[in-house]
């Protein structure tokens, strides 16, 4: 007797853990996919391949329709009655993108009883509680490297402008104003500066491979070192200790994701560790710094320019102290939805989701949490 009781009992076990998982791939039959994306308004109408928007859809609307699943896109995405909420409990795919993203919470998991996959219609998945994720065995997956190039080329723009001191020209021809000394006192060359990358991945690499026409002292600190030939044709420099990097650097750009150990990696003791003049670009996450401890640097005058398009959160309050600072050359974020990208993560994003359909793999780069397991620049 004791032993059936205990076979029951482990049977009863095996089910409950069988149910918790989820599947890889789509069951049969119809799916609720739900797409959050920003609205265009008016700008939707003036280029036909503006597919990142609520008003495109990424483009995918009628195929899906065609296979059979039901797509509902919006922007309300945040609050008790907005309508993501409202779809969370019976949706299976929920696509979001970095530049409108809508927060995947455990609390919004654990009601979505029917979702199996989570895809970032671009790359950083941060706004996903990936432990949650992997934990109710859903399937998180992203478009890697559909706008690397949009992003390395964006922060390319922003070294230069912050180095050129380009804002408070660009405000004073607004403003009817002629002062050229109020520039150039804080105008320099880029050539022979020393710029080091925080992150060589893809969009990393990327910029470094452009940055070395101009003749700087490149410098690169990753988890990671470059294979040798790779980082001899770029000319690049390995730092492995950041801290030692830092004060050497002239620019710094943030090219890591946002993990649980780069949240507030930026505090204020590292930025004090920065040379005094320091400039700054951040085109990975708002999070990575500590908001407060930027804007004080900036005042200080600690970091001479800070410029990006992330912010935490997003879209960024009206009192958002980044706003105000002096310095700055912020933008909404906008590096990776450039209409280039947005064709490539819209044309990656069917891609996953006809694989979906028919139970195939998805690029095994494309993966952020697949059986239980996050990729490893998560972990």
């Amino acid at each position: 007797m004791a032993m059936r009781r205990a076979a029951q009992q482990a049977i009863q076990a095996l089910g409950s853990s069988v149910s918790q998982s989820r599947q890889l791939h789509a069951t049969p039959g119809s799916k609720k996919i739900v797409g959050v994306f920003y609205k265009a308004g008016e700008y939707s109408e003036k280029n036909p391949n503006f597919v990142g928007c609520v008003e495109r859809g990424l483009g995918i609307g009628d195929w899906l329709k065609s296979q059979g699943h039901q797509y509902i896109v919006t922007d309300d995405k945040e609050g008790p009655n907005c309508e993501l909420e409202k779809h969370i409990p019976d949706m299976h795919v929920l696509i979001t993108t970095p530049f409108h993203p809508a927060y995947v919470t455990a609390e919004r998991i654990k009601k979505a009883k029917n979702l199996q996959l989570l895809l970032t219609a671009g790359i950083g998945s941060d706004h996903i509680d990936l432990k949650a994720a992997a934990d109710a065995g859903l399937t998180v997956a992203e478009v890697t490297g559909s706008n690397v190039v949009s992003v390395a080329e964006d922060e390319l723009m922003r070294i230069l402008i912050l180095v050129r001191n380009f804002v408070p020209g660009h405000q004073q021809v607004i403003r009817g104003e002629w002062d050229v000394a109020a520039i150039s006192y804080r105008s320099y060359d880029l050539e022979g500066k020393t710029v080091g990358t925080i992150g060589a991945g893809r969009i990393g690499k990327l910029l470094l491979q452009r940055l070395k026409p101009f003749n700087c002292n490149l410098l690169y600190h990753d988890r990671l070192k470059m294979d040798a030939q790779l980082e001899q044709q770029i000319g690049a420099k390995f730092e492995e200790d950041l801290d030692a990097m830092l004060p050497k650097c002239d620019v710094i750009v943030i090219n890591m994701p946002l993990t649980e150990k780069t949240k507030g990696l930026f505090n204020k003791e590292r930025i004090a560790k920065c040379k005094k003049g320091v400039l700054i670009v951040n085109n990975a996450r708002g999070a990575i710094m500590d908001t407060q401890a930027v804007a004080d640097a900036c005042a200080s005058g600690h970091i001479a320019g800070y410029s990006g398009d992330v912010w935490n959160p997003q879209p960024a309050p009206k009192d958002h102290p980044w706003r105000y600072m002096p310095n700055q050359a912020m933008t909404p974020h906008t590096s990776g939805t450039t209409i280039d990208g947005q064709l490539r993560y819209a044309a990656g994003t069917k891609d996953m989701l006809d694989r979906y359909f028919k139970g195939e793999d998805f690029p095994p780069q494309n993966y952020i949490v697949k059986e239980g397991k996050l990729a490893s620049q998560y972990q």
